[in-house]
């Protein structure tokens, strides 16, 4: 019987290649925050600006006005109403206001003083704002201005991608970044995208996380609707593009044709 001879070489050859492309698909990637930053010294780094939000359309604000008189106060704070009647002055509860919504001309409907316009104020501009308009209703009124739907949305590359409704409107682009789990090993974390809604339309910036920039950056500090987007590394996206059970077919497959030519010879004895 003819015995046949195999040049394993020139076999082996090609499957070299192909795990040396698919272990430089999983090469190692910088994960560290701030690689930039040294670990010899301390830095001064001047604080990324914070300014503070200004009231936009569909905006739920929480208004809590406190006076010396407690039915001033029940009046502008829970939706307490006076009628008149034939017994007298009543006083008759209308439904608890949760919040007061700013509707799409940029105004509140707020007790007494019906609609009024917020829309474009701070909130300290808005509690100016009102306390002028109630001076001649109450005196010297403290007013509390609070935003019951500040929301930043965190999505991509990270663990736990959604949209937080946060307590405070000082939030920073990290504690964000910390509520959505941080990003995967797979986030690019040298282009991360942040969308922001203005007046006069959207702003799109990018920005390194790696680099300590970011911390003295205007945008370091986020706004309500703000909205950040981690990008994918390039290898992941390719890795998305093929078919799992081509992979695996292809797997399996190199296995065993990699068993075939190491026993190639003794098979055809």
């Amino acid at each position: 019987m003819i015995k046949y001879k195999i040049n394993r070489r020139a076999f082996i050859l090609p499957f070299v290649l192909v795990s040396v492309l698919l272990v430089s698909s999983c090469a190692k990637r910088n994960l560290t925050y701030f690689k930039d930053i040294s670990q010899e010294k301390d830095y001064q780094l001047k604080d990324g600006i914070y300014e503070q939000p200004k009231i936009v359309v569909g905006d739920l604000l929480d208004i809590k006005i406190s006076t010396l008189n407690p039915e001033s106060n029940l009046l502008f704070n829970y939706g307490i109403v006076s009628s008149e009647s034939g017994e007298g002055n009543q006083m008759t509860h209308d439904p608890i206001i949760e919040g007061y919504l700013v509707d799409s001309d940029g105004n509140i409907d707020f007790p007494t003083l019906g609609d009024i316009k917020l829309a474009g104020l701070t909130q300290e501009e808005a509690k100016l704002f009102l306390k002028n308009e109630l001076a001649s209703l109450v005196k010297d009124p403290k007013i509390d201005i609070r935003f019951l739907n500040f929301k930043v949305t965190v999505i991509g590359e990270v663990n736990r991608p959604s949209s937080f409704v946060v307590p405070t409107e000082r939030i920073t682009v990290l504690e964000a970044l910390g509520m959505a789990g941080d990003m995967t090993a797979y986030a690019l974390r040298e282009n991360v995208l942040l969308i922001r809604e203005t007046s006069e339309g959207k702003v799109i910036h990018r920005f390194d996380i790696g680099k300590k920039d970011i911390l003295s950056s205007p945008y370091y500090y986020l706004k309500q609707n703000d909205v950040i987007y981690v990008e994918a590394d390039k290898r992941k996206l390719n890795q998305a593009n093929v078919n799992p059970n081509t992979i695996a077919g292809l797997t399996i497959l190199s296995s065993l044709v990699v068993a075939l030519i190491f026993n190639f010879n003794d098979i055809f004895k």
